[in-house]
């Protein structure tokens, strides 16, 4: 397949596999590119720098096709090293870059220097555009439906995509709530040069995580994730369970409720260990709706030629009833 982000990344197939904190390993991000997608290492999933450049030294030892790395940069009071996180990408040569979270204008032209490019993910149309302007190559635009952090607009991909599509000049990656050849087509369609999976991707033979928890994506329906954070303007969509329930509970009772209340709960800690232990109930687990859609634990291999197939046929399908009509 070929499209512009396909060109822009060096990539068989424009599929991207989001950065996903504790998931975007070497075995995961490896696995990826050799299925003809971008596998994405993220930055943060390390403890330091140091230790970024030693899983990218894994990941080549894995694959010899491209692969990327995320940084999500968020405001903290202890922030992580940032800089030198984007100078270990720099100095081993890694030439895709996913940002999320805060705007990467600083950093856009000493990356560009080097020949980096850059994808930045998006919850808005006027980020996006912002985006644009900064100087990013492509934009990954994620709507409501999907994992992580939606922001507080709460507009699904199937307005947000055509929206984006229709006022940006750069590429755009749809992302959230595909996990099949049918919401890739429906993407393309829309105008996305790209596909953006996460949750899809946790639920992989080769995803980092624990057997439990991906049988835990598989098992659950449309209607088994939960809006965490709304109460703090900080939303997150999480897999329901047992944490995420108290979680809301603390955010609903009378007086309101501040990060200190919950921060317990929510700790990155706990959840990378409920991901590792596979007790789904031990800590938050991160997924969006399109759990529903997934039935099985697949290779990325498989995953990918099923859907780029899956794809292709929709495609055909569709141009097939509007030539009938």
């Amino acid at each position: 397949m070929k499209t512009r982000i396909t060109e822009l990344l060096g990539i068989r197939y424009p599929i991207i596999q989001g950065g996903m904190q504790w998931v975007g390993t070497a075995e995961l991000a490896s696995a990826v590119s050799n299925a003809g997608g971008l596998g994405v290492l993220t930055a943060l999933t390390q403890a330091t720098p140091e230790a970024l450049a030693q899983e990218i030294d894994r990941c080549r030892g894995m694959t010899d096709q491209p692969f990327g790395v995320n940084l999500t940069i968020l405001p903290s009071v202890n922030p992580p090293p940032y800089a030198e996180y984007l100078e270990v990408v720099i100095e081993k040569g890694v030439k895709v870059l996913e940002t999320a979270g805060n705007s990467p204008k600083a950093f856009i032209e000493k990356l560009k220097r080097h020949g980096v490019r850059i994808v930045h993910k998006c919850t808005s149309v006027r980020h996006a555009l912002s985006a644009e302007r900064n100087g990013v190559d492509a934009v990954s635009i994620d709507g409501f439906e999907c994992a992580g952090h939606p922001g507080e607009d709460d507009v699904p991909g199937l307005i947000l995509i055509p929206l984006a599509t229709r006022v940006l000049r750069i590429p755009v990656v749809a992302s959230g709530g595909i996990a099949d050849g049918r919401g890739m087509a429906a993407a393309m369609a829309l105008g996305a040069e790209g596909v953006n999976m996460g949750t899809r991707f946790c639920a992989t033979a080769e995803a980092p995580i624990h057997e439990h928890i991906k049988q835990a994506l598989v098992r659950a329906s449309e209607r088994d994730t939960q809006l965490i954070f709304r109460s703090l303007r900080n939303t997150g969509r999480v897999l329901k369970n047992a944490v995420s329930d108290e979680v809301v509970a603390t955010e609903q009772r009378p007086g309101g409720c501040e990060f200190a209340d919950i921060q317990p709960l929510v700790s990155g800690q706990r959840g990378r260990s409920a991901l590792h232990s596979g007790e789904v109930d031990a800590g938050l687990v991160w997924a969006g709706q399109v759990v529903g859609l997934i039935d099985d634990i697949p290779t990325c291999e498989v995953l990918l030629q099923r859907l780029v197939k899956e794809c292709r046929e929709s495609l055909l399908g569709a141009t097939a009833m509007a030539r009938a009509a």
